[in-house]
């Protein structure tokens, strides 16, 4: 009965001695080759989630002076809840959205931004910011990155958590409008 062939023994020559170079369709990488020849980035696949893309994007997006906070109205209200919630642990990535192919993605983010700050510079910078860090500590190319600047935060406006943390303190009543 023939042998199975295992990973080890299919690249051998008919007479058993291994044969030169990389296997028929391996991808040539630069760099020092390792065991049987291969390199380190030859020896296996690595698998982002979304949520390291999202996370790395909003902590590069947080870097920029003038954003408020991230995410619509909606998602902030929701987030914030969720941050009280014993053992909740807030969200880096909110407001952001992420599509990861094979070797790139593309990111939406909604932001707030502080008034008087230059909308057009603001989000030239929120961009550079992203692209330079996903490329980064990803290798993934960044195709696009939208923005959607939903709300303009005014100086005298008072927080949401400010506001939900004075209606919940014990004994307290909350003002009716």
């Amino acid at each position: 009965m023939p042998e199975t062939p295992t990973p080890a023994t299919m690249h051998k020559s008919p007479g058993g001695a291994p044969t030169p170079g990389p296997p028929v369709g391996a991808r040539s990488v630069p760099g020092a080759a390792g065991a049987g020849g291969h390199t380190a980035g030859e020896r296996g696949h690595t698998a982002l989630a979304v949520g390291v893309v999202e996370k790395i994007a909003g902590m590069a997006a947080r870097e920029v002076s003038g954003i408020h906070a991230l995410g619509s109205g909606l998602a902030r209200t929701f987030g914030a809840m969720r941050d009280r919630v014993p053992g909740g642990k807030s969200s880096v990535g909110r407001g952001i959205k992420a599509e990861i192919g094979e070797k790139q993605t593309a990111i939406d983010i909604a932001l707030v931004v502080e008034y008087g700050v230059v909308i057009p510079e603001l989000a030239r910078q929120v961009r550079e910011n992203i692209i330079d860090a996903v490329e980064r500590m990803t290798g993934l190319e960044v195709v696009e990155v939208n923005i959607a600047v939903n709300d303009v935060h005014l100086p005298d406006e008072p927080e949401f958590e400010e506001e939900e943390e004075q209606a919940t303190a014990p004994g307290h009543r909350p003002k009716l409008k």
